[in-house]
This record gives structure tokens, C-alpha cells and sequence, in this order.
């Protein structure tokens, strides 16, 4: 973990000096199976939850050694961070160049400190929807809690105030509606990953599903 941790944060200075971009998966920038479109189709389990930003709150904790629960004034208050990225949800589409802002997750993790036996972790959504994913992936340098899209505050169809953008994964591991990250040392199956959903979810190998059953709701993925 700790040589992981000095690589990233190398990675990381890096990329903030504008010397280094983010390592590219595939001479062709659109993933196997995927068709690119113009628009930004909405997808969710049904429910968007509204909460003022007054109430809103982000527990980070888990297998770490500061954890934290931060209000929007919080969130806010921590370096900004802007990242444009190419977005692959896995009922085939995929969106081109969408400008995020945000709080980069390298900057959480600083704050938090993960512990040498985290591997995984866990995003939870005001929604009742959650996700795993491997620690490793969450360290790359354009992976962010987003606040803003294209400019413009995130709207609620898109998972106001803060959601998950993990660019390199399919989007159902990008959770909207953030309410908690969860550091643990153990593999724990999300929501869609209980239903048939792959684990590791990337896009350029096709990795959608565990087994080739589509598993029920895959129009509503993320």
C-alpha cells in the first residue's frame, strides 16, 4: 500500500503541474461495443432524492485513520479540481468530453488517510444505491466527487449535489446522490454487482456482467 500510495501521489503532482495525462486504455478512444452520443441520457433507480445543501452531509470513514463527516461548506472548502473525461455507461452509450468539478478523491483520500489493509471501497447514495469498487482504480488522477458539469452546477437528474466520476469504470460504479465512502479490507457486492453486475466493470474489455445472463433493470444501471 505504501509504495501504491507514494506512486499516486507522484502521479498526482504530476498532473497538476499539467505534465502528465491520465495513461490511455485503447487506441480507439470509443470502448468495444459502445456508440458515442451527443446528449446525456438520465438513469437511476426511480427515486432523486432532494436534500438542501444544508442538511447535506458526506461520512467518510471505514479503514481509515481520520474519518470525517463533512457538511457542503466542507466539501467546498477543499482544493477544486476540474478534469475533462470521456463518461461509458453499459447499455451501450458513451458521452465524449464532459467537463467536470469537483474535489479529486487523491484529495479525500489525503484527508482521510486509508489504512495499509484497505483494498476497496464503498460509495453509498441518498438513494439507497451503492457500489464497490477497488481502491487502486479510485487513485487514478481523474477520478472526482463532482459538484458542477459542463459549467453549471450538477443537476438533480444527474446526481446533485456531489456524485462519484470514475472514468476509466462503466458508470453505474460513478454514484450519484453521494452520501458515504467506506473503506474496508473486504470485497462486498453493491447493487448492481449483487444482480449480475461485474466487479471490476471496464469498459474496454467488455467486462459488463458476471456471467452472460442480463440481469433485470439493465436500462436503469446507475
Amino acid at each position: 500500500m505504501k509504495d501504491k500510495w507514494i506512486s499516486a501521489k507522484e502521479r498526482w503532482a504530476r498532473k497538476m503541474a499539467g505534465q502528465a495525462r491520465p495513461t490511455a486504455r485503447s487506441t480507439d478512444r470509443l470502448p468495444p461495443g459502445q456508440r458515442e452520443v451527443k446528449d446525456f441520457p438520465v438513469l437511476d433507480l426511480g427515486i432523486k432524492p432532494r436534500v438542501p445543501l444544508n442538511e447535506w452531509r458526506l461520512r467518510i470513514h471505514g479503514m481509515v485513520e481520520n474519518p470525517v463527516e463533512l457538511t457542503w461548506e466542507d466539501l467546498n472548502a477543499l482544493p477544486q479540481f476540474s478534469d475533462t473525461s470521456d463518461f461509458h455507461c453499459v447499455t451501450t452509450w458513451s458521452r465524449f468530453d464532459l467537463a467536470w468539478e469537483g474535489v479529486a478523491f487523491f484529495t479525500i483520500a489525503e484527508l482521510v488517510k486509508p489504512r495499509a489493509e484497505a483494498s476497496h471501497v464503498v460509495f453509498q447514495s441518498y438513494d439507497g444505491y451503492d457500489t464497490n469498487v477497488e481502491l487502486d482504480p479510485c487513485m487514478d488522477d481523474d477520478v472526482l466527487i463532482a459538484t458542477k458539469v459542463d459549467g453549471a452546477p450538477l443537476p438533480l437528474e444527474h446526481g446533485a449535489p456531489a456524485r462519484m466520476v470514475i472514468p476509466k469504470l462503466y458508470a453505474w460504479k460513478s454514484a450519484k446522490f453521494l452520501r458515504e465512502i467506506r473503506f474496508t479490507d473486504a470485497h462486498e457486492l453493491g447493487y448492481w454487482e449483487k444482480r449480475g453486475y461485474s466487479d471490476t466493470a471496464d469498459p474496454w474489455i467488455e467486462d459488463r456482467f458476471r456471467s452472460e445472463q442480463i440481469p433485470p433493470g439493465y436500462a436503469t444501471e446507475w
